[in-house]
């Protein structure tokens, strides 16, 4: 379609996609967010974990993105692109925690990791609960890809003195949701999952950046950088790019 070779629009998101972290990582300082929802979004690389042969290299297989959501402003303030363990887990909420200037009601599913995580990163000085949510039996038949209805959910608490109301995770699942429609590459049964994990964290911070400062968000008619204080105007998509390579 547009006469260049595949490899090297991919080495142009690869640039693309490292700025956007870089505009990440120095932006999202000293955010003001007060509450927090954390979840994390499977993907894969080359082939999926069952398929892989021993000895293959650990940057294939099975990958988990841990996404960091402020169900206020909408904003992304932190992710974290690899493999579901104890050393992802931690880092991921260590450096949410650097981002943040008060004390925030932390919320998350049941996965065991996070419990150390949050310990390691926040210490005492967070209100942190749990949910988890009951769902019907996968439905079978002409029906089975239907997503299933939420029959129950139990809430704990964890740490602190989170306010129960607040206890819950369905905004992140939404930002899963918006991440699998915007990214083919986390499109369930396609062929268009990456193939290296470069492409992959490539994809993540390109739709983050574009997330925050250049797409209006429907329910705030703003982009969740400027209802978070961040930014003052809205970005184009030129300027995020034009940013990504200063």
């Amino acid at each position: 379609m547009t006469g260049i070779h595949r490899d090297t629009v991919m080495r142009l998101m690869v640039e693309v996609g490292d700025g956007c972290e870089r505009i990440m990582r120095e932006k999202m300082r000293n955010l003001p967010c007060e509450r927090i929802q954390v979840d994390e979004i499977w993907s894969y690389v080359r082939k999926k974990q069952a398929r892989l042969k021993p000895g293959e290299s650990v940057r294939a297989g099975d990958f988990r993105t841990f996404v960091a959501i402020d169900p206020d402003t909408k904003l992304i303030p932190s992710y974290r692109v690899g493999k579901r363990t104890r050393e992802n887990a931690v880092a991921f909420m260590q450096d949410l925690s650097e981002r943040l200037t008060v004390r925030i009601q932390l919320s998350s599913d049941s996965l065991r990791t996070y419990e150390d995580a949050v310990e390691r990163a926040f210490g005492a000085d967070v209100d942190y609960g749990q949910i988890v949510k009951f769902y019907d039996h996968e439905p079978i038949g002409p029906g089975r890809y239907a997503p299933p209805r939420v029959t129950g959910a139990e809430r704990t608490i964890i740490a602190g003195a989170p306010d129960y109301r607040h206890i819950s995770t369905s905004l992140v699942e939404r930002q899963n949701l918006t991440m699998r429609m915007q990214m083919r590459r986390f499109t369930r049964l396609t062929n268009g999952f990456s193939k290296k994990v470069e492409n992959l964290k490539a994809a993540v911070a390109l739709h983050f950046a574009h997330y925050n400062f250049v797409r209006l968000h429907k329910s705030l008619r703003i982009t969740p950088a400027m209802a978070a204080g961040i930014s003052d105007r809205l970005w184009t998509l030129q300027e995020l790019v034009e940013e990504t390579s200063r």
